[in-house]
């Protein structure tokens, strides 16, 4: 089965493909030639998801998904949330993000936060979407060079790595990102074990 991911970020392809396995043939928005920016001004993130889907299916026609995640955290009253990517400005730099939140907590005692992905997937031409949350706690610097975004500053709950000092392997076991892309691999499993019977 082929599928675009609305996604030009090779850290999240590499997640993806990861998680996917060798069951789906996975097209990124390079593979397809759509190299322009795709809107992403909606204020949330299944908002965000919903338009980028929407986007490459409109220009091409193909079944896609799109995913936007955000950092929530509980003193900054969810921020940086449906902004985590530009939190800082329209460079998307992750360092200055993490500064940015690093520098509104402060020496604040509170620091629980937890990062949410949303995947909205159109197939068949119907709209579907997937959720995935993991909570944890943000640390005051920096620590792991794997990962990417807010990665090396969010410990999850149960663990002593950041996100950041994780293999890739075990990281995928309890993320966010992990957690709402298992729920799509099961649906698009399902949806081909159910073509297989009906054509068997």
């Amino acid at each position: 089965m082929t599928i675009v991911f609305a996604s030009n970020n090779e850290h999240k392809i590499r997640e993806i493909k990861n998680i996917l396995g060798n069951s789906f043939t996975l097209l990124s928005l390079s593979d397809i030639n759509i190299k322009e920016g795709i809107p992403e001004d909606e204020s949330l993130l299944e908002g965000n998801a919903l338009s980028k889907a929407r986007y490459i299916h409109n220009a091409t026609g193909m079944n896609v998904f799109a995913d936007d995640t955000g950092l929530e955290t509980d003193a900054l009253n969810g921020l940086p949330g449906v902004h985590s990517a530009r939190f800082a400005g329209e460079s998307k730099d992750p360092s200055a993000n993490i500064e940015k939140v690093l520098s509104l907590l402060g020496s604040t005692e509170n620091r629980k936060a937890r990062f949410r992905t949303v995947i909205a997937l159109i197939f068949e031409k119907k709209e579907y979407l997937f959720e995935g949350i993991v909570t944890g706690t943000i640390i005051s610097e920096k620590r792991g060079k794997e990962g990417f975004g807010y990665d090396p500053v969010f410990i999850p709950d149960g663990k002593k790595q950041t996100f950041a000092e994780m293999e890739l392997d075990e990281k995928n076991t309890i993320s966010h990102r992990a957690r709402a892309f298992e729920k799509l691999r099961e649906f698009l499993n399902q949806y081909t074990l159910s073509n297989n019977k009906e054509t068997i």
